[in-house]
This record gives structure tokens, sequence and C-alpha cells, in this order.
């Protein structure tokens, strides 16, 4: 049994004895080396020589890049000299946000009012740098019922721009530079002007006697010297604060001819922040049925 044993490793072993030859194995190892090493050295040099060619399409892309930027800005600069037309509202509706008769255009740096599509009713050009409204803006556009032009740099309203406007109900002018108002359109029933620079001698003596439907007068926050005359009967919230208003008469909301008069729709007004007592003027709040906010003592 030890014996097939012996045998049979022998046999087993004589095999592997007999395999290549030494030197062939290390001759075809030599050669397999060899043969990375020649691959190597090809791959490497192929990469080098597409490193290089890229490197140089990379620098002739930048260069066509450059004269690009350079051929737009220029162009930028000529189409800057060219005034927007009005024949299109293709301009203004990708500056702006036009929806349903609606035009949003708040804080996109404008400095002047856009040409706006024939259907507007509603203008929101809040937050810009707009310095003028001219009659232009508005010659055309008579289907306007709301305009906001808060917080821009407004010193100048040429006369008549609102004339057209015989829907407008709503117009602000809060957060400007304004020293005097505009004519204003007859249907307004809200008018904004506070923190503004307005005084007295900016507001004509019946700038709103005929607007009947005002119900909402905000002039906080300017230079007024005076609460303005002739105040239509149908307002019901009146803002006069933080101006410079010294005195008040019988006449200036109530009727001094006519003491049974009552102003039923008055029910707010704001005068703190002036330099006045308003305890030293009580007939004059005589047909108010509260009295104004503001200091007595």
């Amino acid at each position: 049994m030890k014996t097939l044993q012996t045998t049979f490793f022998l046999f087993v072993f004589v095999p592997l004895v007999n395999s290549a030859p030494p030197i062939q194995q290390e001759s075809l190892q030599f050669y397999e080396y060899d043969t990375d090493v020649t691959m190597g050295s090809l791959i490497q040099q192929d990469y080098e020589m597409q490193s290089k060619d890229l490197r140089k399409m990379e620098e002739k892309l930048t260069v066509i890049a450059q004269n690009d930027t350079s051929l737009r800005l220029q162009g930028d600069d000529s189409e800057r000299n060219v005034p927007p037309t009005k024949d299109t509202n293709l301009p203004t509706c990708l500056l702006c946000v036009c929806l349903s008769g609606s035009v949003y255009c708040e804080e996109i740096d404008i400095e002047a009012v856009p040409p706006l599509p024939k259907e507007t009713a509603y203008l929101y050009a809040r937050f810009n740098k707009i310095k003028r409204i001219a009659v232009s803006d508005f010659a055309d556009i008579t289907t306007l019922r709301r305009i906001d032009f808060s917080g821009n740099r407004i010193e100048e309203i040429e006369d008549g721009a609102f004339s057209k406007l015989l829907l407008l109900e709503e117009l602000s002018l809060a957060e400007n530079r304004l020293i005097k108002l505009p004519v204003l359109p007859p249907k307004l029933t809200t008018f904004n002007a506070n923190q503004n620079r307005i005084k007295s001698r900016g507001i004509k003596a019946n700038a709103f006697k005929k607007l009947t439907n005002l119900a909402y007068l905000y002039l906080g926050h300017n230079a007024l010297e005076s609460v303005p005359l002739n105040l239509p009967e149908s307002l019901r919230i009146l803002h006069l604060q933080y101006n410079n208003i010294t005195t008040i008469t019988d006449d200036t909301f109530c009727k001094s001819n006519n003491t049974r008069y009552i102003r039923t729709r008055m029910d707010e007004i704001r005068m703190e922040g002036n330099p006045i007592l308003l305890a030293k003027h009580v007939n004059a709040f005589s047909c108010l049925r509260t009295l104004p906010v503001g200091t007595y003592y």
C-alpha cells in the first residue's frame, strides 16, 4: 500500500519537474516585461500628445471667448444709446412680469416708466430708480386703475401726467422726493404721498376739492405747515403725522358758519409728531365723531 502511494506521488511529481526549462521561463517573463514597458511608453506618449492638443484647443477657445465677449460688450454699449421703442410690448414684458392686465416692474432698477401694454390696468413699479414721470408715459393707457410708484426717486411729475387716467382709483407716490403734488385724476379713492418733501405751498388750494370719491389720503412724514384746504366729504382716513403743522382753523375740518354740521364719514385723523397742541383748537374738531390722534397738552 505504501509502495503504491509512493509510485503515485512520483508519477505526479515528474511532469512538474519536466515543465518548461528555466531559461525559457525567464525569456518569456523578460519578453512579457519588455512588452509591458513598450506599451506603457506608447500610451504615455499618446497621452502627452493628446494633452498638448487639448491645451492648444483650450487656448484657441479662450481667445474666441474673449473676442466674443468684447464684441457683445460693444454691442451692449451701442444698444444702450437706443431708446426703447413703444411699437412693441415685448421688451417690457420680458423685463417685467405681465399677467392678466397687471404689470409688475418691481426692484429692477429702471430709471423711467417702461412702455406699457394698452390693456394695462394695474402697474406696480415699486423700489426702482425712476426720477421723472412724463405726460407721454400714460398718454395711450386709459385703462389704468391702480399705479404704485413707492420707493423710487421721483422729483418731478409733468402737469397732466395723470389727466387722461379717468379710471384710476389708487395712486401711490410714497417714499419719493416730491416737493409738490401733481393734478390728480377725478376718480381717485386712495392717494398715498407719505414720506416725501412736500410743503404746503406745493399743494394747490383745490387739489382735493373735486375728488368726491377720495376716501384715504396719506400725507404723513412730509414738510407741511398746515392742513390742506377743501378736503372732500368722502374722506374716511387722513394721515398728517410727522409734518410741521403749527396751526389749524375752525374751517379746517368743520364749517364755522354751521354748528350742526357733522363729518359722518371721517373715521381717523392722525396728527402726532407735529408742533401743535390740539387742545388749543377744540372748535376745530366739533364736527368730528372722534378726536384726532396727536398732542393735546
